[in-house]
């Protein structure tokens, strides 16, 4: 087999095209017609690759456009054996792992979930990006209108699941069980990124109960790795307020 026809095979496989009778037709075709076989099902297959990418974009619903380019990543700090690359990569993904993003609020947590969200996207990943009391709420409300399995579901079906600002506001006891449910069902089957500006000893303050928040833990530090923020917060440092104070200083 030619590598114009294996080329042309692999580009068909990505159009979802029956690969033996492309095999038929590429291979009783002349040179020439192979070439321009494979130039027009690269261009199919890039296009789906594109159109797939903006729909995965859309439906993981981040809240801002972020990427790692000029990421300010001094105020990071990695556990052993994890780092830069292996973000770059999202091999944690590929592994099933998890990884906590802890520290205060305005050191880069939510840019860097966006960021690797948008990252997965492009890498034709399924990703979706919720903070914790809107996904609480979407989960309340699936359970009222009586279709929790059909949302749970849904949730499950993305390879990454971003749960965002997990701690800034506290949940009542069902609020906390449905949340609970998600990361149970995670386990070892998703990649969660949970961003939280709690340490895991105050974790028992968000979920009201601290046997439940020992085995939220539990299951994410077994297969996660935390990843802590220090430093001031960047919204502080940029801040109009503190030009205007500067400003004010100044002789």
């Amino acid at each position: 087999m030619t590598d114009v026809v294996g080329r042309a095979l692999v580009a068909g496989s990505r159009c979802s095209l029956t690969r033996s009778v492309l095999a038929e037709w590429a291979a009783g075709g002349t040179p020439r017609q192979r070439e321009y076989l494979l130039g027009y099902l690269e261009a199919e297959a890039a296009s789906r690759d594109a159109s797939k990418r903006r729909q995965l974009l859309r439906r993981c619903a981040a809240p801002y456009a972020k990427t790692l380019e000029g990421y300010d990543w001094t105020s990071v700090s990695f556990p052993e054996g994890f780092g830069r690359a292996d973000l770059e990569s999202l091999s944690f993904v590929g592994a099933h792992e998890d990884l906590v993003l802890m520290g205060a609020s305005g050191t880069g947590k939510t840019h860097l979930a966006c960021a690797l969200c948008a990252l997965a996207c492009a890498s034709l990943v399924e990703a979706r990006f919720l903070t914790a009391s809107s996904l609480v709420m979407r989960l309340r409300r699936a359970k009222g209108e009586a279709r929790l399995d059909r949302e749970l579901s849904q949730l499950g079906r993305a390879r990454l699941l971003v749960i965002d600002e997990l701690g800034f506001l506290p949940l009542d006891l069902d609020g906390a069980r449905l949340l609970f449910q998600v990361i149970s069902d995670a386990y070892e089957r998703q990649s969660l990124v949970i961003t939280t500006n709690l340490e895991f000893s105050r974790w028992g303050t968000v979920f009201g109960d601290d046997q439940m928040a020992a085995a939220v833990i539990d299951r994410i530090v077994h297969h996660g790795r935390l990843v802590q923020f220090h430093g001031e917060s960047w919204r502080m440092r940029h801040a109009l307020m503190q030009q205007d104070k500067k400003a004010a200083q100044m002789p």
